[in-house]
């Protein structure tokens, strides 16, 4: 396929695509397009930055026609508050010309402003799943008139600890609908859902040749310790005049605030972090400044590895090796999109190199080991998070099984059974007597 308009897009929406620029369809758009237009459920399977938010919105859109009413028609559902916000503009831009009215809900903001924003009128609901279950549950969104659901990022959704809230928000929706399922990996997990609540969904896969890695240099450091890699990573940053739009992961929130204090002494103002603990405001004016160029680059977690459209990433840095191979592959995913180069560089500490090996029998790819400039410090100190951690010793000790007189003596005392007081152990022959009856029955004979 040659261009979008032999999708025959209405014109509306062939507009907004020649606005936006885009005249190749991407080959999970190509696939998906004509399985989603014949109306069955659908499970997708590509990795990010293959285009997969066209893929469905192109044919939703397609088929889409105006009908006076205030419930959204279409809902779709991402793992983070960024990606909603990302997804709400694409619909945006993509409805430039048609009459459809977009909302994007999240946690971390006053849920009575949005409450407000869906009692106006939504077509298309674009949300977590948090948000989203929280809205239904109060009968604020409701799914009488809805045709079509999303979920995208389905394993990533899953990782987060969302189960309950997706299970929740499909058995509040009306049976009749299309499913519409995008995930980078096909888990046990997943599949136990598309069992569950999907109407034997038709598989588009993407085969690898068409993820973007093909177009990432891999390169890989042996660093010994945390504060070596620091110490390396500002060489990079100081030297290589390439590295100017970079996204820098680590694994966990900790280490990204103490590598954010660190980068700032050097590099002071030259960049942002995000993770779940910063503020809503924070993440997404951070995001802002950085697609606007005025920082060189996001310290962050794997909350930024999946689904966001950051434009023109020059380099991926990953300060630590990623325990899940799948995981590594969507981060270096960010850089070396739209027919561009990228480089993703990996500092890999001795304890990390089985999740390398791991990552590379995946992508069936080595990585290009590189050796550490002789001019880099190596620190000897260790951080705490590096060090290992030790086994609790159990504190209390086990009763022998065997032991001395005293031992066997009480032993046998605990085998007799408590049977009471004197009256339980030596039952007496008669019941006891209630006196107030003997009384009552002592007057009745006085009168007679």
């Amino acid at each position: 396929m040659n261009s979008f308009e032999q999708f025959n897009l209405p014109k509306s929406l062939q507009k907004a695509i020649d606005d936006i620029g885009l005249t190749t369809p991407t080959p999970i758009q190509e696939r998906s397009f004509p399985v989603i237009m014949s109306g069955r459920d659908v499970m997708g399977i590509a990795q990010t930055g293959t285009g997969k938010t066209y893929a469905y919105l192109l044919p939703i859109l397609k088929q889409w026609k105006f009908t006076p009413t205030h419930t959204p028609k279409v809902v779709i559902i991402v793992p983070t508050r960024e990606l909603v916000v990302q997804v709400a503009e694409e619909v945006e831009k993509l409805t430039k010309y048609m009459s459809v009215r977009v909302l994007g809900v999240y946690g971390g903001v006053n849920i009575n402003t949005q409450k407000t924003s869906v009692y106006e009128g939504v077509d298309i609901l674009v949300g977590t799943p948090g948000r989203v279950m929280d809205l239904a549950l109060d009968n604020v969104v409701r799914f009488d008139e809805m045709q079509k659901l999303v979920i995208d990022e389905f394993d990533e959704i899953l990782n987060l600890g969302f189960r309950f809230q997706v299970t929740s928000i499909l058995s509040m929706m009306r049976p009749k609908r299309q499913n519409i399922l995008f995930s980078a990996t096909m888990t046990d997990e997943v599949d136990e859902m598309l069992e569950e609540f999907f109407d034997f969904p038709e598989e588009v896969s993407l085969a690898a040749s068409g993820t973007p890695l093909e177009k990432i240099r891999q390169i890989g450091y042996h660093v010994p310790n945390f504060l070596t890699k620091v110490n390396l990573l500002k060489h990079l940053l100081a030297e290589d005049e390439t590295m100017e739009r970079l996204l820098v992961f680590v694994n966990n929130k900790k280490v990204a605030d103490i590598l954010m204090d660190l980068l700032e002494e050097d590099f002071p103002g030259q960049f942002g972090v995000i993770h779940s603990n910063k503020s809503q405001n924070y993440r997404l004016n951070t995001m802002a400044s950085f697609q606007a160029g005025e920082i060189r680059g996001i310290v962050t977690t794997d909350i930024m590895a999946r689904g966001l459209d950051i434009s023109d990433i020059t380099h991926v840095i990953n300060m630590q090796f990623s325990e899940v191979p799948e995981q590594y592959i969507h981060r270096i995913g960010r850089t070396g999109r739209a027919d561009k180069e990228g480089v993703a560089i990996s500092m890999i500490a001795p304890s990390e190199e089985e999740f390398q090996v791991e990552a590379e029998l995946m992508m069936e790819k080595e990585l290009e080991i590189l050796e550490i400039p002789a001019s880099i410090k190596v620190e000897e100190k260790r951080l705490e998070f590096e060090k290992e951690k030790k086994k609790i010793k159990f504190l209390l000790k086990k009763p022998k099984l065997e032991g001395g007189a005293a031992f066997h003596e009480k032993s046998e005392k605990n085998k007799k059974v408590n049977l009471g007081g004197p009256g339980k152990r030596n039952p007496r022959k008669t019941a006891p007597r209630n006196r107030a009856v003997e009384k009552k029955r002592a007057q009745k004979r006085k009168k007679k």
